[in-house]
């Protein structure tokens, strides 16, 4: 006797975009995630919407559509809906979302400023709707792994973060992201910075000031391609935070300095190249692993020990949407968490490069 399937129907997830965030990030967590089905894309590029009918589960043809009209058109059809278009049409699109009675994660940054997050957050909570914006790097393994170490107290009192995301790209690629124009939301500062503020505020608090540098390095570059930003934590944690597309020898990812030891890791987190190249997490199977000589160490001087760097997991913020959806529990990160971060944004932002005269 065949026992009846009483699982829930999935979940119909609409994804607008299909560039890197959509087709790299966005469309294979959805759709190996249990309890979601990438349901529609929406992008007006024919190449596009061609790949984007492959993106679904194994034996499953997703809906293409050309623009995001279409899709609100039959808002009915869905369950959730993910913005990961330019940076530009965010706030926009997420306010659609949101009358059009959906549920809806973004891509980040969320808005351009903190007053535009907080402005979608009051109207997701007025009409008991889920928001969520996409901080995909909490999930690093090496963000796991210090989060694991401040928990056991492994350094004791800390008292200076550093942490890099940095790049040797000595040529401008072009594209809105390397866009000058202010409604682009381009720029290292909105992309990176994005990630390294709001990893900072997860870890040590809210900021009590902001200082930063903010420079345009390379030849025919329009937007911020080399800038750093110091945090001053309400908690008394110093954090200092590189994003560069100019940096011809890399420093460490993390250099965490407590009381008692400090942890220092190099390289970064496997899982983006993996989906790059085509890779999908499984069920049972290893994601987000890296070898042991990519550890990093922990400890004061030469009296250090590796530490085995713990898996990364992108697979658990579509994990916790779903949970959000069906059981109403949080979302994974907050439209308030982002705000935050794009206040400390904001304040960085307005600090221009010294020129003497």
């Amino acid at each position: 006797m065949n026992r009846m399937d009483t699982s829930p129907s999935p979940l119909r997830v609409g994804l607008l975009g299909f560039g890197l965030a959509g087709s790299v990030f966005h469309a294979p967590l959805i759709a190996t995630t249990p309890g979601l089905a990438l349901d529609t894309v929406v992008t007006s590029d024919p190449e596009r919407r061609e790949r984007a009918r492959e993106a679904g589960s194994p034996g499953d043809e997703v809906r293409t559509l050309p623009s995001a009209d279409d899709l609100f058109a039959d808002p009915d059809g869905l369950d959730l809906v993910v913005v990961a278009t330019p940076n530009r049409t965010h706030v926009r699109l997420a306010h659609h979302a949101l009358d059009a009675g959906l549920p809806v994660v973004v891509d980040k940054p969320l808005a351009p400023t903190a007053a535009e997050a907080r402005e979608l957050a009051a109207k997701a909570e007025a009409k008991g709707l889920l928001l969520a914006p996409f901080q995909n790097r909490r999930w690093d393994n090496d963000f796991l792994t210090l989060r694991s170490l401040l928990a056991e107290d492994a350094l004791g009192e800390v008292h200076r973060f550093e942490s890099r995301f940095e790049r040797w790209r000595p040529l401008p690629k072009g594209g809105w992201r390397e866009s000058g124009d202010p409604q682009e939301v381009g720029g290292l500062l909105y992309d990176l910075g994005s990630h390294l503020v709001d990893q900072a505020l997860t870890l040590f608090g809210p900021a009590a000031s902001v200082y930063a540098e903010a420079d345009v390095r390379r030849p025919g570059a329009e937007a911020d391609d080399d800038t750093f930003i110091a945090l001053t934590h309400e908690s008394g944690v110093h954090s200092h935070l590189w994003m560069s597309a100019t940096a011809s020898r890399l420093g460490p990812r993390f250099r965490v300095l407590g009381s008692r030891a400090g942890y220092v890791k190099y390289g970064l987190d496997p899982q983006e190249n993996a989906l790059r190249e085509g890779a999908r997490p499984a069920e049972g199977a290893p994601w987000g692993v890296e070898p042991q000589d990519a550890w990093g160490t922990l400890g004061a001087l030469e009296d250090t020990r590796a530490v085995p760097t713990l898996d990364g997991d992108y697979p658990a913020f579509y994990d916790a949407i779903a949970t959000a959806l069906r059981e109403g529990t949080p979302p994974p990160v907050t439209a308030h968490e982002a705000a935050a971060a794009l206040q400390v944004l904001e304040t960085a932002r307005s600090f221009t490069r010294a020129r003497t005269v």
